[in-house]
């Protein structure tokens, strides 16, 4: 565990617990399809959504391609 720069200590796994906790609750009572959605629909509007609608619309790369950098 860290601190950050308020000096608070951070627990990234209680952080995540903790997410993926209030994500139950708001999809528990749901269908498995309204549950796509509700992914969705996070995917479209979340803080990632532009990074998502770019790698959607980005042409897949050879895997034989070799990165370098």
């Amino acid at each position: 565990m860290s601190a950050t720069k308020t000096g608070k200590p951070f627990d990234c796994v209680e952080f995540k617990r903790e997410a993926q906790a209030e994500i139950y609750k708001e999809i528990k009572e749901l269908t498995p399809e309204e549950q796509l959605e509700y992914f969705r629909k996070s995917a479209r509007s979340g803080h990632l959504s532009e990074w998502w609608r770019a790698i959607k619309t980005t042409p897949a790369r050879d895997p034989k391609e070799r990165v370098v950098g």
